[in-house]
């Protein structure tokens, strides 16, 4: 099975994947998060009957193929807008929210190391949801 790695970031009030095969790229973009996974499923659906059409060079991803979704940092922290508060990430993260708020929008993207903060913090947040019992 041949695993397709969409890459999925956040800018101008829509979020964008962009998929890339051995013979092209797939970019699609939508206002939600899921309809921007739906569309990466069609799209990938629509390429995949044009190459069984053909009958040329068909690519082994045709055959049998999953996708794993890689959200960016500005993806995240839109889908998180509204269930978690950029306050509640900016205490366990130690990054300002006024930064959080230009790596949700997309007009600045973090290094590594606050990119790790930024996971981090979110995790360390589900695992106290976890503990209550």
């Amino acid at each position: 099975m041949e695993k397709l790695i969409a890459k999925i970031g956040y800018a101008d009030r829509n979020y964008s994947a962009l998929v890339e095969l051995p013979d092209e790229v797939v970019v699609v973009t939508h206002s939600t998060l899921e309809g921007v996974k739906n569309a990466v499923i069609e799209s990938l659906e629509f390429s995949k009957e044009g190459h069984l059409e053909s009958g040329k060079n068909v690519p082994a991803w045709v055959n049998d193929y999953e996708v794993e979704y890689e959200l960016e940092v500005s993806a995240l922290l839109q889908y998180l807008d509204g269930i978690l508060t950029r306050s509640a990430l900016s205490r366990v993260t130690g990054i300002n929210e006024r930064q959080l708020g230009h790596y949700a929008t997309g007009h600045r993207k973090p290094r590594a190391k606050q990119r790790e903060k930024i996971i981090n913090g979110i995790r360390r947040i589900g695992e106290e949801f976890l503990s209550v019992v």
